[in-house]
C-alpha cells in the first residue's frame, strides 16, 4: 500500500511547476538531514576522509546541500518518468561532445558516476537518441517499486535493462553491434571482483568493470557529468578517453577513480556521498563508518 501510495504520489507531482517540485524537494532534504541521522553519519565520515584539508563547517555546508540535492533528485524522478516529453525537452540541457554519441556506430560505454543527475541523463540521452543501449540495474526489494524504476528508465529509446548478476556476454554483444552501455561502476558492491585502489587517497573497492567491458567490446569510454540546475539539468558530455583501457584492469580503475575526482571536485555537493562508498576494508583495516 505505501509502494502504490507513493508511486501515486509521484505521478500527482509530475505536472507541478518545476520551482515547487524542488521546494519541496528543499525542504525534504533539510528534514533529512536533520532525522536521518545513521545516514548523516555515512556522509560526514565519506567527506572526512576525502577532503581532510576542508573545514568542518565546509564539509558541513557540502552535506547539507548533499542531503537536499538528493530529495530533490529523488523528486525529480515524477517527472522525469511521468512528464510529457515537452516538459523534458525544457528542462534538460545537453551540452558538451554529443557527436561522440551521436555519430559513427563504434562501441561506446558512457561512464555515468554517482551524481545525483543520473537518472536524468539517462532519461535524456535515451531520449536524443535512438541507439539500442544497456543499463546494469540493482534489484529493488519492493517489487512494485522495482517496476516502476524499470519503467521510468525504459521509457524512451531502445533500452535493455539487465540486472548485475545477468553477465557479461549479453553487454559485450551489444557494445560489438554499435551499441551504448550506460555504466556507473564507482560504488562499493563489495568484495567479489572487486580490486582496491585510491578514491581521494583511500583505499576503495572498486569494480573493474569499465576497463574490462572497454576491452572485450574495443569500445570507447565517454565521460558523462549531469549537474542539476535550478531549471532542470544540464548534461555534459565530455570527450572520449584517450589510451583507455589498456591491458592492465587495475591502473585502468585507478585512472577511472582520478578522474572521477575532478569531476567531484567541481561540484562536491552533488556527488552520492550518502553511499558507504569504503564499506569494504582492506583486510587488516578497521572499519570506518
Amino acid at each position: 500500500m505505501s509502494a502504490r501510495l507513493g508511486i501515486g504520489f509521484m505521478k500527482a507531482l509530475a505536472h507541478l511547476p518545476l520551482p515547487l517540485v524542488r521546494g519541496l524537494g528543499a525542504g525534504f532534504g533539510h528534514l533529512l538531514y536533520v532525522l536521518a541521522r545513521p545516514r548523516r553519519r555515512v556522509v560526514d565520515v565519506n567527506l572526512a576522509l576525502c577532503f581532510p584539508g576542508k573545514s568542518v563547517a565546509e564539509r558541513r555546508r557540502i552535506a547539507r546541500r548533499t542531503f537536499v540535492y538528493v530529495a530533490q533528485a529523488w523528486l525529480d524522478r515524477s517527472w522525469l518518468w511521468h512528464a510529457p516529453p515537452e516538459t523534458i525537452d525544457r528542462r534538460i540541457r545537453i551540452t558538451g561532445a554529443i557527436g561522440e554519441i551521436d555519430e559513427g556506430n563504434d562501441p561506446t560505454i558512457l561512464f555515468a558516476p554517482h551524481f545525483y543527475g543520473l537518472d536524468a541523463a539517462a532519461t535524456a540521452l535515451t531520449k536524443h537518441n535512438p541507439k539500442p543501449s544497456t543499463t546494469i540495474y540493482t534489484t529493488q526489494r519492493n517489487p512494485m517499486v522495482d517496476e516502476w524504476t524499470r519503467q521510468g528508465r525504459t521509457r524512451f529509446g531502445n533500452v535493455t535493462v539487465l540486472h548485475r548478476v545477468d553477465g557479461v556476454k549479453e553487454i559485450v554483444a551489444g557494445l560489438r553491434k554499435g551499441g551504448v552501455l550506460y555504466l556507473l561502476p564507482d560504488m562499493d558492491f563489495g568484495p567479489s571482483q572487486s580490486v582496491f585502489v585510491p578514491f581521494y587517497g583511500v583505499p576503495a573497492a572498486t569494480v573493474p568493470s569499465l576497463s574490462r567491458f572497454a576491452r572485450l567490446a574495443r569500445a570507447k569510454v565517454v565521460p558523462v557529468i549531469a549537474k542539476i540546475v535550478p531549471g532542470g539539468y544540464e548534461i555534459e558530455v565530455l570527450p572520449a578517453w584517450r589510451d583507455f583501457p589498456t591491458q592492465d584492469a587495475v591502473a585502468d580503475t585507478a585512472q577511472m577513480n582520478l578522474r572521477l575526482q575532478g569531476y567531484v571536485d567541481a561540484m562536491p555537493e552533488q556527488y552520492y556521498w550518502v553511499h558507504r562508498r569504503f564499506k569494504t576494508r582492506p583486510e587488516g583495516e578497521p572499519k570506518v563508518y
